[in-house]
C-alpha cells in the first residue's frame, strides 16, 4: 500500500489503512451535536477571544461531543480545531478538522445562521467533508471524486456564465478590520455588476449554498482552515472552483483568501474584483 493511508468507498464506509470512518454513524453524530445549538443559556455564555472574536459554552459542547467520539474511535487521527491549541498537528498525515460553531456571533444574536463543519484530511488534502445547519436540518456530505450531497441527494453549482446574473456572498473578515475600505470597495463595485450580494457570517454555509447552486459566488479574506476545509470539498465536488485571490487553486492553509463558485464566476471574481 501506497504511503500511509488508501481509502475505498463502499456501504457507506470510508475503508482507511488506519481507520474505517462510518458515514451515517458521522452525520448521526453532527445532528446530535446540532441540538446543542438550541441551549440559549449556553449560548449566552461569552468569552471574548479578540476583536469580534467570540466562543460560547455551545462551542466548547460541540467540540467536546465531536471531538470524545471522534477520538475514541479514531485514536490513530490527529484532531484539529478552531477552539484548541494546534502546533502538533502533522498535516502530512491523517486530519480530523472542526469548526464546532461556524457563525458564533450569529449564534449569540439567535440569529439561525450557524453551522458545524466536519473534514477529515489525508496528506494536506481533504477527502472528506460535512457542513451541517441545524435550523434547516441540511446536511451536506462530499467524499473525493464522488460528488456532493444534501440530504442525500446530489447537488450541483449553478450555471450563471455572467456577474449581472448572478447572486454573490461577500465576507467582511470582521476580526481584520483593517482591510475594511479595501473590502468595501469591493463590494460597491460587486454591487454595481451582480444581482445582489449578501453576507450570511458563516463561511462553510456560504460554500455549502454555493455547492448547491443558492448563491452563484463566494469569496473572503483571511479565512481559517476549519471555516473552509468541508466547504471547499463542497464546492469542487459539486462542479465548482475555489481559487486563491490571484487566480490559482487554493490550498488547505491555515489562513485562505479564498474565491469560489463555478468556474466562470470564480474566475471572474478573481480576475476583475480581487
Amino acid at each position: 500500500m501506497e504511503g500511509c493511508m488508501q481509502h475505498i468507498i463502499r456501504k457507506g464506509v470510508l475503508r482507511m489503512e488506519l481507520a474505517k470512518v462510518n458515514i451515517e454513524e458521522l452525520e448521526a453524530l453532527l445532528r446530535q451535536a446540532g441540538e446543542l445549538f438550541q441551549d440559549r443559556e449556553a449560548a449566552g455564555c461569552v468569552k471574548i477571544k479578540g476583536e469580534a472574536d467570540y466562543v460560547t459554552e455551545v462551542d466548547y459542547r460541540v467540540q467536546q461531543l465531536i471531538r470524545g467520539r471522534l477520538e475514541a474511535d479514531y485514536p490513530q487521527v490527529q484532531f484539529l480545531s478552531e477552539e484548541k491549541t494546534n502546533q502538533e498537528i502533522d498535516k502530512s498525515g491523517l486530519v480530523w478538522i472542526l469548526d464546532p460553531v461556524d457563525g458564533t456571533t450569529n449564534l449569540i444574536h439567535d440569529c439561525h445562521a450557524s453551522c458545524i463543519s466536519l473534514a477529515l484530511m489525508e496528506r494536506s488534502e481533504v477527502v472528506l467533508g460535512f457542513v451541517y445547519n441545524p435550523y434547516s436540518e441540511e446536511l451536506f456530505m462530499a467524499q473525493k471524486g464522488r460528488g456532493c450531497r444534501l440530504n442525500g441527494k446530489s447537488t450541483a453549482v449553478s450555471r450563471a456564465a455572467r456577474m449581472e446574473d448572478s447572486l454573490i456572498a461577500i465576507g467582511t473578515s470582521p476580526y481584520y478590520k483593517e482591510t475594511a475600505d479595501k473590502n468595501f470597495d469591493i463590494f460597491k463595485r460587486l454591487f454595481m455588476d451582480c444581482q445582489d450580494i449578501r453576507r450570511s457570517g458563516s463561511a462553510a454555509m456560504d460554500l455549502a449554498y454555493v455547492a448547491c447552486g443558492r448563491l452563484d459566488g463566494y469569496f473572503e479574506r483571511n479565512l481559517k482552515i476549519w471555516d473552509v476545509a468541508a466547504g471547499m470539498l463542497l464546492v469542487r465536488e459539486a462542479g465548482g472552483s475555489v481559487l486563491a485571490f490571484n487566480g490559482a487553486q487554493a490550498g488547505n492553509d491555515m489562513v485562505s483568501d479564498i474565491a469560489a463558485g463555478n468556474s466562470v464566476i470564480a474566475g471572474l471574481l478573481t480576475e476583475e474584483y480581487l
